[in-house]
């Protein structure tokens, strides 16, 4: 009797540790997709759709280094009614990214609205690659498919910062309708079209797991004929139809798009902008503008100049709903954070769904109330009057695809 009672307790213990091998292989699969993935709890209902405001979908990136940058974006740009997508490439390491889930996780409005997720496995980023549009896609995927409410999509750098609360944001494109699609475009090319859309170029971090650069192949191809290449701003706001069209393509000119535009060079500069000028049902909904303020040399360079203290009324009152870029605490943040957002160090920018008692000691938005109203700052009436202007030029030659 005694050795049946020892074989029957080392087959439990056997299926025991399969079990927990199981599941753990399970975790680990769904690991790979989010290192941090909340779930709601405690929160008040959340109403999307007709007859609600907005809500935006934020894919925020960075690379090594950036989890302190990451978190203090997120603060800013955080509202409940959102869903945000936080990730640091492939060189960042998995402590990062595990540092990244703490402190989001820290947060309590957070770990009961269950709506930021960090994505554990990185996607390879190469500077000029196609790897940047492929990572970018992802982004959109994962949010469509977690998220079923949210109506722009919205992508963001570590060295990004919002001119606006989402209060503000929300008011203004509440007349605003949800077809829109703010992207800067043109199809006047210049020298974009010798040095960047005839190139023939191959991004490495399609295939290699180390970190290295494009390289150019020795000839060029001709300019296409199935197709009208347009070029813009990176940075974009994007309606959720026009990005279901491109993730699920009904119609296959995303895909077409995607596979010529993987061998070219700055390729997130010329894909969605082709793929909505190119596309009947999209091409009328376009906005040309990035929402974005930025510096520029003159000529410009690469990238925008590093905005500072000395920038802050023009870009107060430029009617932008995001400006870039900013070095690492950059003293003209602290000042955004206390002029405009109203928020103080390590809290997120309060809005009218905070109903806690504000002091040095107590964050208001410890405690929330209906996220489903909206209260407006002084800064509203910058950023209203920029889109007003924008969508009484929405059927000018300056908005349309040409």
């Amino acid at each position: 009797m005694g050795a049946e009672k020892k074989w029957l307790y080392a087959l439990f213990c056997a299926a025991f540790v399969s079990l927990l091998i199981f599941l753990s292989s399970i975790s680990g699969f769904s690991s790979s997709y989010y290192a941090f993935s909340l779930q709601r709890r405690f929160a008040t209902p959340v109403n999307h759709g007709r007859g609600h405001p907005p809500a935006f979908a934020y894919y925020i990136s960075g690379g090594g280094g950036d989890s302190d940058r990451i978190f203090r974006l997120l603060l800013a740009v955080y509202h409940p009614r959102n869903r945000y997508l936080l990730h640091i490439g492939t060189d960042g390491s998995d402590e990062e990214r595990w540092k990244l889930g703490m402190l989001v996780k820290s947060v309590p409005v957070i770990q009961a609205f269950g709506n930021v997720d960090v994505v554990g496995k990185p996607d390879p980023v190469t500077y000029m690659g196609s790897t940047n549009i492929a990572a970018m896609l992802r982004a959109v995927s994962i949010l469509l498919k977690v998220d079923d409410g949210w109506d722009w999509f919205v992508n963001l750098s570590a060295s990004d910062y919002p001119l606006i609360t989402q209060d503000d944001l929300s008011h203004v494109l509440s007349s605003v309708s949800r077809d829109v699609n703010f992207i800067d475009h043109t199809s006047d090319l210049g020298w974009k079209e010798g040095q960047r859309v005839k190139p023939i170029v191959v991004d490495p971090g399609l295939y290699l797991a180390r970190k290295t650069q494009i390289f150019y192949a020795t000839e060029k191809r001709p300019m296409p004929e199935a197709f009208k290449v347009f070029t813009g701003s990176p940075w974009v706001v994007l309606s959720r139809p026009f990005l279901e069209f491109c993730v699920f393509g009904w119609d296959n000119l995303p895909r077409t798009l995607l596979m010529y535009f993987t061998n070219s060079v700055l390729s997130q500069e010329v894909y969605f902008h082709s793929v909505v000028c190119n596309s009947p049902g999209f091409k009328n909904t376009t906005v040309n503008s990035d929402m974005r303020y930025m510096v520029w040399d003159n000529p410009p360079k690469m990238e925008p100049l590093f905005l500072n203290t000395s920038d802050y009324d023009l870009m107060a009152q430029s009617g932008a709903a995001f400006a870039r870029q900013f070095n690492r605490d950059e003293a003209v943040l602290d000042m955004i954070d206390q002029n405009i957002l109203k928020r103080s160090p390590n809290r997120v920018t309060p809005g009218a769904w905070c109903i806690g008692r504000k002091n040095w000691w107590m964050d208001p938005c410890s405690r929330w109330g209906d996220v489903n109203v909206l209260k407006p700052g002084p800064q509203v009436k910058y950023l209203g009057d920029s889109v007003q202007r924008l969508l009484q030029d929405l059927s000018s030659e300056s908005n349309q695809c040409r």
